[in-house]
Formats: structure tokens, sequence, C-alpha cells
């Protein structure tokens, strides 16, 4: 969407505050030994206490409030009773939620507990990534210059990126146009930023895998080449300088 007034801008405001606090909380509350149902059913009380409903459920009949990704796998993973997390586990949630007509995007890594298995520069790599391609978006920038920038920062990290996932525009609904602002350099992708447009810009920074497929489940994205991958994720307001992000108080 395209902010054109200050009431559309503090009704996403609002609907950024709710997913970024949820997201912080969850990611607080999680501990070793809870299931990941526990930990979303916790993010589910946080969204309904607001008063916003979760956006994988009512755009696609998602099984969680969230979606809760574990160590190989990528995105979308479902909050199962069966899926216990443990000390040092690569865990990912993702919290995108609808209040009043307006909708964010809000996602990140993290190592639970100690980093018994080395996961935190890849997690750090994520989030930093993300950070520095967020402050060099402004209108007219070509979205296939992000992606370029983002993928050169990986290899420069000793990483690579899943090219075949993606950020996109949100604020009306949870996918908008522009849905293909990649990770990496598409030289065909002639579109820009547009100043006043609301994105979700994401990393998805993988150590061996550079394309997600669906599992078995129909959900869950894991790699094509194993490894793991770390995502952070912030819903941002395109200016002529730098962003208003929009989920900054949940800092991932």
């Amino acid at each position: 969407m395209s902010i054109t007034s200050e009431a559309e801008l503090q009704g996403m405001k609002r609907i950024s505050e709710v997913v970024a606090t949820t997201l912080k909380e969850m990611r607080n509350y999680a501990k070793p030994g809870m299931s990941a149902q526990e930990v979303d059913e916790f993010g589910g009380e946080m969204l309904q206490k607001y008063g916003a409903k979760s956006a994988p459920k009512l755009t696609y009949g998602f099984p969680g409030w969230t979606c809760i990704s574990v160590n190989n796998e990528i995105a979308h993973g479902i909050p199962k009773a069966s899926k216990i997390l443990r000390e040092g586990d690569l865990v990912n949630i993702d919290v995108s939620a609808e209040l009043d007509g307006f909708w964010a995007d809000n996602g990140g890594s993290f190592v639970l507990g100690a980093d018994l298995h080395q996961h935190q520069p890849l997690v750090d790599a994520s989030r930093n990534i993300l950070l520095k391609a967020l402050s060099q978006i402004r209108g007219g920038v070509k979205i296939a210059d992000i992606g370029k920038l983002i993928e050169k920062e990986a290899g420069k990290a000793g990483f690579t990126v899943i090219r075949n996932l993606a950020g996109h525009g949100v604020g009306r609904s949870l996918h908008e146009a522009p849905e293909d602002i990649l990770n990496c350099y598409e030289r065909r992708n002639k579109e820009r930023f547009r100043k006043n447009s609301v994105v979700a810009v994401e990393t998805f920074i993988s150590t061996h895998s550079n394309y997600a497929n669906q599992a078995n489940d129909g959900w869950t994205l894991i790699g094509n080449k194993g490894g793991f991958v770390a995502q952070h994720e912030h819903t941002i307001v395109i200016t002529d300088g730098q962003p208003i992000i929009l989920t900054a108080n949940n800092e991932i």
C-alpha cells in the first residue's frame, strides 16, 4: 500500500507495534524443553489481547498463529506439539497480523540459550545485512540493487542466500506488490521502490542451500542443499531518506 494520510500511517504503526511486541515476547518466552506449539499459543494469546488476527491463519488457513521454524527449516514451520525446542537450536519466529484493516510482518532468527552449534555468526550476518539493506532503501532505488547488496554482503560474510524467497509489499493485505524483493540480483527487474509505499524486507542468509523447497507437510520450506538459514524481517515505509522502520521497537 501507499501511505496517503496520517490515519493510514497511524494504522500501520499500531499493527506493526503489535507484531513487533508479540515477536519480542515470544522470543523471550521460549525456553529449552518447550514445544513450538506452546510458544505459538503464547503468541496467539498476545495477538488476541490486542484484538489482532493472525495473518497466516486468516489468509492461508495456516495451522498455527505464527510460523516457527527450527534448525534446518527455513520458513513457514508448523508450530507442532511434537516440535520440542532444545538448547542451542536455531529458531525462527515470523509474526504477521491484521488489525483494523492494516497488516504488518516481522520475523527474526535467534539461538535458543547457549550457542552450542555456532549458529550465532549466521544470525548476526542476517540481522546486520538486513539493517544495511534498509539503510540504502529510499524512493527511486532499484529493487534489484538491494538484492545485489544483500547477496554481496552474504558472500563477504562467508554465506549465500536463498534465491527464491523474497520480501514483499504489505499494508492492506499480507502480500502485495512488489512481490519480488529478492535477496539476489535479478537484472530483468527494473522496478524501483516508491516513496510512501509500505514493504516488508527480509533476508534469507544460508550456509549451504540457495533454493527453498516445500516439505511433505505442504507448508514448511527446507533447503535444497541442507545446512541452515537465518531470516530477519522488518516492515517499513519508504521515504526520500532513511525509511521509517515500523517494527523497530523489536530489536530482532
